[in-house]
């Protein structure tokens, strides 16, 4: 039934404009859609779309929101989102290391990070 449908990543914020700086200028989303009225923005990634909206209940999952593939970038994109501020997660994960702000897998490679409402966001070497 939805096997071969599009799916997308749906995140919600308190502070909306706060939200939009973050995503767009630490991240380096485009708005696809955007109603600052309404508190929704719709921002494509690849070939996919991430919804993020203004919610009362935003930054209550303490689970990843999102996910990013971004292969064997992972380290300088890690950089990238550090030097413009972001400070990453550390998880103590049974079978992984840590390299920096890397978790290490064997051949698999994961960094996470909190967006302003406390939303999980997760870039990763696959």
């Amino acid at each position: 039934m939805l096997g071969n449908r599009d799916v997308m990543a749906t995140v919600a914020v308190r502070d909306f404009d706060a939200a939009r700086r973050f995503y767009e200028q630490v991240l380096g989303l485009e708005a696809d859609q955007a109603n600052g009225a309404s508190g929704v923005a719709v921002y494509r990634c690849g070939g996919s779309r991430m919804v993020v909206y203004r919610s009362d209940f935003a930054g209550t999952n303490r689970a990843t929101s999102a996910t990013w593939g971004v292969g064997e970038e992972l380290e300088a994109v890690v950089e990238a989102l550090r030097a413009k501020g972001v400070a990453f997660e550390r998880y103590d994960i049974p079978g992984g290391e840590m390299r920096g702000d890397v978790h290490v897998f064997g051949d698999f490679r994961a960094a996470w990070f909190k967006d302003p409402a406390g939303n999980v966001l997760h870039v990763n070497s696959g």
